[in-house]
């Protein structure tokens, strides 16, 4: 098969009428609880797809457009900002709510509309065989949760038995995805698992830390979000919980989460889906998008972590609509050629290095049965003033993760009557 730019330099485009943009919903959060964690990612995602405008005209010669809606994290506001978009040709959407896109993988699968929901979402729809139109690459709740102990059998010579580990949730669909995936790991490894809710926002949590003081366990492990993030930490802090002790996932590991708390938190420790340090596209960025009066917000969040992942989420949807374009040797793409880029896309060291951001994920290629990526992660910690990253990317145990994907991924099918894909393949 040509790839598209050899059609295009063979001339066999040159006839063709204007193209209509590339259209990207961002389903973004600038406001509410949660906007400290929204604005960054948004930034991120946003200011991507504007550089590919300004620097390469686009993608394959076609401009993209990013049409934000204000979701507010609410998911009755994300479907409506759902509904209200899909009409424009919008390729893939970016929830960036595990309880958004809840609601929006039948409606989106309906549509044929495919979902990113990068490290979020449903776990399970990691299985292409039931989801055909969502991914979650390159990694998920259930992954970061073995990560996590992976990191915790390292540190402990493989042995967690008679250890005590809590973790301190958001008391939403989010915060209880990992529940089943620690238990089965505590089972294997021998160490109990204790579980504390923090009602939304996450501001109150007097109770819980009183808990931790008392019961003192081995390891804290946080899953949260937005400002429950800042209090747990200061909270941490109050009853001297050693810090080094306390872990989050890749959603409580922000430059906002510990800034307030400078020296006082250094130890915090937390996952990150996407590598720390300068990259050569930032700078590109900041020449042809902050320079030029073109960013999406006032362009301090550059570089920051969940910047970096926003940009990183913009990155592979772009990566996904070139690989569209090439399978169907057109430039101008619809929803279903981009689901069926996603599905075929490929990430290399060497591409990443190419695009100015070398390792910025770890290497991974999706297929038909697998949308779910490699499942790796890198653990950070905060010294204090910086995230400073510890470790390259550590695997999850698949062992345990891959029946739990398919367990939970059959009873889905069953309940939806969804006929299984990928046989043939």
């Amino acid at each position: 098969m040509k790839t598209l730019m050899t059609m295009v330099a063979a001339g066999t485009m040159a006839a063709s009428p204007a193209l209509a943009d590339l259209v990207f919903p961002d389903l973004s959060y600038r406001t509410g609880a949660y906007a400290a964690g929204g604005i960054p990612f948004s930034d991120g995602y946003q200011d991507y797809f504007t550089l590919l405008n300004e620097r390469d005209d686009g993608i394959g010669g076609v401009m993209t457009r990013v049409i934000e809606c204000e979701t507010a994290y609410n998911t009755e506001r994300g479907v409506e900002c759902y509904e209200s978009t899909k009409g424009e040709g919008a390729l893939v959407y970016q929830p960036l709510s595990t309880g958004i896109t809840y609601q929006l993988i039948p409606r989106a699968t309906a549509d044929g509309i495919p979902l990113h929901t990068m490290g979020y979402g449903r776990t399970s729809a990691a299985n292409g065989e039931v989801f055909s139109h969502v991914f979650n690459y390159p990694a998920n709740y259930w992954d970061a949760a073995s990560v996590i102990i992976n990191n915790l059998l390292e540190e402990n010579d493989g042995d967690l038995s008679g250890q005590t580990i809590t973790l301190l949730y958001h008391n939403s669909a989010y915060g209880r995805e990992p529940i089943r995936t620690l238990e089965i790991l505590s089972e294997q490894h021998g160490f109990e698992l204790t579980q504390l809710a923090v009602d939304h926002p996450g501001q109150e949590q007097g109770n819980q830390w009183l808990s931790i003081r008392r019961e003192r366990p081995d390891y804290v492990i946080m899953w949260g979000w937005g400002v429950m993030n800042q209090v747990a930490i200061q909270e941490a802090i109050n009853i001297r919980y050693p810090m080094e002790n306390f872990i989050g996932n890749w959603w409580a590991g922000a430059d906002h989460d510990v800034e307030q708390a400078g020296e006082a938190a250094a130890g915090y420790r937390a996952l990150n889906m996407n590598t720390l340090g300068d990259m050569p596209i930032f700078a590109e960025i900041q020449e042809h998008v902050i320079d030029a009066g073109l960013a999406a917000g006032d362009g301090t969040n550059l570089g920051n972590v969940l910047y970096t992942r926003g940009m990183y989420a913009a990155m592979l949807a772009a990566e996904a609509a070139r690989t569209a374009q090439d399978i169907h040797g057109v430039a101008d793409i619809d929803a279903s050629m981009m689901r069926d880029g996603m599905e075929a896309l490929e990430m290399t060291n060497t591409r990443m290095e190419e695009l100015g951001m070398p390792m910025i994920g770890p290497e991974f290629s999706v297929s038909c049965a697998d949308h779910g990526g490699s499942g790796m992660a890198t653990l950070q910690q905060w010294n204090g003033s910086e995230w400073v990253t510890l470790t390259d990317f550590v695997a999850p145990d698949d062992s345990v993760i891959t029946p739990l994907v398919m367990e939970d991924s059959a009873q889905y099918a069953e309940e939806n009557n969804i006929t299984l894909r990928c046989q043939d393949s």
